[in-house]
């Protein structure tokens, strides 16, 4: 598939490529990728920085994204997401078990790892004892559903990811990744 700069993108991804490049300063080549469809690229655009506005810090939203993009087995997503989190402040040993497929020694972001990928697996039908890892963790019941805006997100990131398989952008390629499938 094209990956796009923004000047010869489709007229409607335009506008989500230019909120990218001005919230990270590019234009990542999945997302350049997303733009062959207008509408890919416009819901994401948007549901990532309504996401942002979740009780999560940078980093839980980071190892909620790196924990779904491991679970999708989607190798870019997982470079990137593990270049934002150690950036963002995410403990280097957390960022390190979510690749591996294991829980973070910290209570909270197993917490947040362990639903996630639950949610995942599990095709959204926690049981009682899922939900109770979740609070056990420091969270709410509310703060689920913001995990479903994440898991959502991640989806068309991830499927993407997948389909499509866009080259990795020169920033994120020390977090290359490889599943071992």
């Amino acid at each position: 598939m094209t990956t796009y700069p923004i000047d010869t993108a489709p007229e409607g991804s335009r506008p989500a490529l230019a909120a990218l490049r001005g919230a990270l300063g590019l234009v990542p080549n999945l997302a350049a990728t997303m733009a062959n469809a207008p509408s890919l690229i416009s819901t994401f655009v948007a549901a990532f920085g309504q996401f942002g506005g979740t009780r999560f810090t940078d980093a839980e939203r980071q190892v909620l994204l790196l924990s779904n993009a491991v679970t999708n087995r989607c190798a870019w997503a997982v470079a990137f997401h593990s270049t934002v989190a150690l950036a963002h402040g995410a403990p280097a040993d957390a960022v390190e078990a979510i690749r591996r497929r294991e829980l973070p020694d910290d209570p909270r972001l197993a917490a947040l790892s362990a639903t996630t990928r639950a949610l995942i697996d599990k095709r959204g039908h926690l049981d009682e004892g899922d939900v109770k890892t979740f609070t056990a963790g420091g969270f709410d019941e509310v703060q689920l559903l913001d995990v479903i805006t994440g898991l959502a997100i991640s989806t068309m990131a991830n499927y993407t990811g997948n389909v499509a398989d866009p080259p990795l952008d020169p920033p994120f390629r020390a977090q290359a990744w490889n599943d071992g499938y």
